[in-house]
């Protein structure tokens, strides 16, 4: 793999496509964030709550309590206490409304090299991780471990997915609480387009059981903008009855029950205390790894907040 290309080109999801092996990719995006060799820029993500004591001068701002000062108006600072074998399982929704394109790369595509990277970074900083792929059922498993020798598998998992519509986010994410033998962090990919009582019931589930759980909402720009012009005809992409119409018809509706949705999974993200973030596929991985990142950091300061890129 050539070190010439520009790191701003090379990010972008129409070139990674061209490059093949996922292994490479995902240690070319971490590097390109500079993260790989700085535990430091992942502070809290493997670490354990352990207790509050009041706030001192000289103390971090980061870690203060802004949930205890809404209760209390008290400053408290959190304590944390680093585990030494931190633990994450990803989640990647690979049913068939993810393989929906607009341009070169799919929502499928663009969440695998998502998936790669963010497994290589938590390798790199000698931590364990797994993977779970699935649509209407579990596709594949790799369990969590913390060699590198495990991208291996997790790249031939993600290589070999044959996309079936999906039932039901919940019942993989209740499967997946119910095979989490300790409490981990719990990463799910997918563009989210499911009943949103369902989803919730499987996260508030993984939250229940004391797991950190991220939900990564993958969205392709035409689905956010709604662009089409002339006559088109929709397929639906999880088995729904084809539509042919002109968009300028249908545009507002379209994106007012839309922008409803998001609205409505982030918000009941934000009351689960789960992590929310919204990417979009035309953005480059590199940004999508960093603003990744800056959520992690964004949690430690205060309460969870949607935030799209």
């Amino acid at each position: 793999m050539s070190s010439d290309h520009s790191k701003v080109e090379y990010l972008k999801p129409e070139i990674l496509k061209s490059l093949g092996n996922l292994e490479l990719i995902a240690k070319e995006i971490v590097a390109g964030q500079k993260v790989g060799a700085h535990r430091s820029n992942l502070k809290g993500f493997s670490s354990e709550f352990s207790h509050h004591r009041p706030y001192a001068p000289g103390d971090p701002i980061r870690d203060l309590d802004w949930r205890v000062f809404a209760r209390t108006e008290k400053y408290y600072t959190k304590l944390y206490e680093a585990e030494t074998n931190f633990e994450c399982q990803v989640l990647l929704d690979a049913s068939s409304s993810m393989n929906y394109a607009s341009g070169e790369v799919s929502k499928l595509e663009y969440s695998k090299y998502l998936a790669a990277s963010i497994c290589y970074l938590i390798l790199n900083q000698q931590d364990t991780v797994g993977l779970s792929v699935f649509d209407s059922r579990l596709r594949a498993h790799v369990p969590p471990k913390s060699t590198m020798g495990i991208l291996v598998e997790i790249e031939k998992s993600l290589r070999e997915i044959d996309s079936l519509p999906k039932d039901s986010l919940s019942k993989q994410l209740h499967d997946t609480a119910l095979q989490l033998k300790r409490r981990s962090f719990v990463i799910l990919i997918s563009d989210l387009f499911s009943d949103v009582d369902d989803l919730m019931s499987g996260l508030d589930h993984l939250k229940h059981d004391g797991h950190n759980v991220i939900v990564l909402q993958t969205l392709d720009p035409y689905e956010l903008d709604f662009p089409f012009k002339g006559t088109w005809r929709f397929e639906g992409l999880e088995s729904e009855e084809e539509l042919i119409t002109q968009p300028d018809r249908i545009r507002t509706d379209y994106l007012k029950n839309l922008d409803e949705h998001l609205t409505q999974v982030r918000d009941r993200c934000v009351r689960s205390n789960v992590d929310y973030l919204q990417l979009n596929t035309s953005h480059s991985l590199g940004l999508a790894l960093s603003r990744f990142l800056q959520s992690r950091t964004m949690e430690r300061m205060g309460p969870t907040s949607g935030i799209s890129s």
